[in-house]
């Protein structure tokens, strides 16, 4: 059955707004992407470059609480809290932190498995035939821990990852440096898992996802959009810089910019702009053999295209304010311990805002209230990971297609009419 042609408008040009584009041109729709900034200028420019299949796990894992006064008190700790907004940080921070029990992290893994488990072929999929397939790399991808008892101690989290399926070689000692003999004895032990992919330049690739969705009839407008135009519980347009565009649907998926919006949807949205940080080494004089997440400091080194990026870590209360210095010399103390003697010829830093929903989960699916309104964003440390699949899903909710994935976790309205 042929898919009825419809004029879409989609929010945000960020990963998951572009491959939702795509996908909707592939169903045959017209397509309208707009976005206060370019495609890809966001936190699909600066996150680590990683297809984390197996990142199943939320930040907020069992052990968290007694982990917080350390993490966000000591140094060379990964939490960094702008602490004059804490009294407005707080209520969404008592939410978030009581999704740390096991029972919130198992249901988290097993309902994001299906968006995010086969991240690589979902990629490639994506950008085929697009121009952006060069920028993606098969690779494994290592957690590095400082011991055999460092990697004992997130046993939870292994267990997760072996009973959904992900294998891995545990590598010790000397059997890790000749894996990757780049990297110290810092790291004593290393669990390797196949099957995964990087986006060796993430910026770049976005955009020429965006660019190729151009080539093929999509109109791409820069701008902010202020209002949705809804008349009798349906949407009608988005108004963007004074000017009115109308459309038959229209898909939200603006990343952390995304709550004024789906609040005019009657969506509440207990998200936070949860910050990171990332510093690019610049030709450096040598290369990872595959990124590797330094497991107990919660941030990736990626080799990418001309340069190491390492990328990670947290931060809350930061939108609107300069970054901050320790991040990047935590970055910059592990690195003299983890690659010693490593050279490069330029630095660059960046910090952006995650979109961190307090159950750890994303919003996908058809706005209840508002017939023609769909939302996919809060996609915190996976947005690229999942974009792919967020996009494909989208686009089958537009084009009224039945789904082949459980989206219930996902509801857009969860929050909205609580028990």
């Amino acid at each position: 059955m042929k898919t009825q042609t419809k004029k879409v408008v989609v929010i945000g040009a960020g990963i998951v707004g572009v491959s939702t584009a795509i996908w909707l041109l592939r169903a045959g729709h017209e397509v309208t992407l707009i976005d206060r900034s370019a495609p890809g200028e966001g936190t699909s420019y600066g996150n680590a470059g990683i297809l984390a299949s197996c990142a199943t796990l939320p930040v907020t894992t069992p052990g968290l609480l007694r982990k917080v006064p350390s993490m966000a008190f000591r140094r060379n700790r990964p939490l960094f809290m702008k602490w004059s907004k804490l009294p407005a940080l707080l209520p969404w921070l008592i939410r978030y932190l009581r999704y740390a029990n096991g029972e919130a992290a198992s249901y988290r893994a097993k309902a994001l498995l299906p968006l995010i488990g086969d991240s690589l072929p979902d990629h490639q999929d994506l950008a085929k035939g697009t121009g952006a397939e060069d920028w993606i790399v098969p690779c494994e991808y290592v957690y590095g821990y400082g011991s055999r008892s460092d990697f004992d101690a997130d046993r939870f989290a292994w267990d997760i990852r072996r009973e959904s399926g992900f294998g891995f070689e545990q590598l010790a000692g000397d059997e890790f440096r000749s894996y990757d003999p780049i990297f110290s004895d810092e790291i004593g032990y290393a669990a390797v898992l196949s099957g995964h992919g990087r986006i060796c330049d993430p910026g770049r690739y976005v955009k020429d996802l965006a660019a190729h969705a151009v080539s093929q009839g999509a109109r791409l407008i820069q701008a902010e959009v202020q209002e949705l135009a809804v008349q009798n519980d349906r949407v009608l347009g988005v108004r963007a810089s004074g000017n009115f565009i109308s459309s038959d649907a229209v898909v939200l998926t603006a990343g952390v910019w995304s709550d004024k919006l789906a609040r005019q949807l009657g969506l509440k949205v207990p998200m936070q702009a949860e910050s990171g940080f990332h510093m690019e080494l610049w030709e450096p004089s040598v290369m990872p053999r595959s990124p590797l997440m330094v497991a107990n400091a919660k941030f990736a080194i990626t080799p990418m295209k001309g340069r190491i990026r390492l990328a990670g870590l947290t931060g809350f209360g930061r939108i609107g304010s300069d970054p901050p210095e320790a991040p990047y010399k935590l970055f910059e103390s592990y690195l003299r311990r983890l690659i010693p003697g490593l050279t490069w010829k330029e630095t660059k830093r960046w910090m952006g805002h995650r979109p961190s929903i307090v159950d750890s989960l994303p919003l996908i699916g058809s706005a209840p209230r508002v017939s023609g309104a769909f939302v996919g964003f809060g996609h915190d440390h996976v947005g690229l990971t999942a974009g792919p699949q967020t996009g494909r899903i989208l686009a089958q909710l537009v084009s009224e297609k039945r789904l082949n994935i459980d989206i219930a976790p996902f509801a857009p309205d969860r929050f909205s009419n609580p028990p």
